[in-house]
């Protein structure tokens, strides 16, 4: 959590490849790693938990996921990596939306975290100095 707080109070809002990288992997954090659960000692994020709520909780979580496929439009990625983002996203919501299983499946399934890791490997590639190095 206080690492979620550090990332909100510094989020950039220009839009160069670093603050959109810092906006990106900060949602990230909010939709799939916020909380950890004390007893199995997994964390959790916005995405499984709005998800308890029916399908209006998911829509919540798959707009919020759309907010990062439409920032690595911005960025210039290719189209197919683009589709596959948002694939994710609409895989993650259309099975979340079903009762119970749905919300089994929102706690495995981190359509955030693999569209991260998408943009990550892009972002490398094409723009090294955007990396932070974590230590």
């Amino acid at each position: 959590m206080e690492r979620l707080e550090r990332m909100k109070s510094s989020l950039p809002l220009g839009r160069d490849v670093a603050a959109v990288r810092q906006r990106i992997e900060a949602l990230e954090l909010l939709l799939e790693r916020a909380v950890t659960i004390p007893v199995i000692n997994r964390k959790v994020g916005l995405d499984a938990i709005a998800g308890l709520v029916p399908v209006a909780g998911d829509a919540v979580a798959a707009a919020m996921g759309l907010y990062c496929v439409w920032e690595a439009r911005n960025l210039g990625m290719p189209r197919w990596k683009i589709m596959r983002m948002a694939g994710n996203v609409a895989f993650d919501f259309a099975v979340g939306a079903v009762p119970l299983a749905g919300d089994l499946f929102d706690f495995l399934f981190a359509s955030n975290t693999r569209n991260l890791k998408i943009i990550r490997r892009h972002l490398d590639r094409h723009h090294p100095a955007s990396a932070v190095i974590e230590g």
